[in-house]
């Protein structure tokens, strides 16, 4: 599946402020659909490196106002919401009906979120992260990186179980506290995370590990991020989150093809059973 991020903050890392208004947000949107997103993912706090912090008033302003359009003119379409804050999951499940809570602290900034979550009854993004967007990235460091991630995981995951919750995506959160190599150790490594049998989601789109890497910006990654989607896919990763959707679907098509050649079986591919061909 591919989701769209829709970023409704002035100071994300790439695309910040772009959709701030109902028309482009519209735009925004309506493309992202035509493109093929599955579903879109609305933000409303930027958790980019040394982001600025942002008040539970401020942030549920900026969705009341996002939302309430693509409620309006999307009344179908699945929507996930970035948020930390168990209040802001609560009333956006409540009112705009939003299906997925994206936590990028898996509860560790709201020790309510996760029993907010339960009661809601809506699959919930646990995210693996080192410090917070503040700190994260001053000087990540691990013993063994993969055992860490997967022993944080099945701490998280054995607390949501025990409280009902069973609809569970993991995402090892790229850039979230790691430094260029542990994000491409944890990509090389992606089908460690399978262990769970849970969706794994990769957020790689446009991000230090590819720009800094290449010795370029956000703005000048999309190559890149297309290359590193595709690896992610082929290493295990069921959801790609991005801000480019017509070059992951793509990603995903291709991926797919190369499946089911290698298997003789039938894949989905918008809407449409298809048997693979040579």
């Amino acid at each position: 599946m591919v989701t769209g991020i829709v970023n409704i903050t002035p100071d994300s890392f790439f695309n910040g402020g772009f959709y701030c208004n109902e028309a482009d947000l519209l735009r925004h949107c309506e493309t992202m659909f035509a493109e093929g997103a599955d579903m879109i993912d609305v933000g409303a706090v930027s958790t980019r490196p040394y982001a600025q912090k942002v008040d539970t008033a401020e942030e549920m302003r900026r969705l009341n106002s996002a939302l309430a359009v693509i409620r309006k003119h999307f009344p179908d379409v699945i929507i996930s919401v970035d948020t930390f804050r168990a209040d802001v999951a609560k009333t956006v499940v409540e009112n705009y009906a939003v299906d997925i809570i994206n936590d990028i602290s898996a509860g560790s900034f709201d020790d309510r979120m996760m029993e907010t979550v339960a009661s809601l009854n809506v699959p919930y993004v646990v995210t693996h992260m080192q410090g917070t967007p503040q700190t994260m990235q001053e000087k990540p460091a691990y013993e063994n990186l993969l055992k860490e991630i997967i022993d944080f995981f099945s701490g998280r995951i054995h607390r949501l179980r025990t409280l009902g919750i069973k609809d569970i995506i993991l995402d090892p959160g790229f850039g979230f506290g790691k430094t260029i190599v542990h994000n491409y150790e944890i990509l090389r490594r992606l089908k460690d995370l399978e262990i769970f049998e849970m969706p794994i989601m990769a957020g790689l789109s446009r991000k230090s590990m590819i720009y800094g890497l290449l010795e370029t910006d956000a703005a000048h990654t999309l190559n890149g991020t297309t290359i590193t989607n595709t690896i992610a896919l082929m290493n295990g990763a069921n959801i790609l989150r991005v801000h480019d959707v017509k070059e992951a679907v793509e990603c995903v098509q291709i991926v797919q093809q190369t499946r089911c050649q290698q298997t003789d079986e039938y894949v989905v591919n918008f809407d449409v059973k298809k048997k693979c061909s040579q």
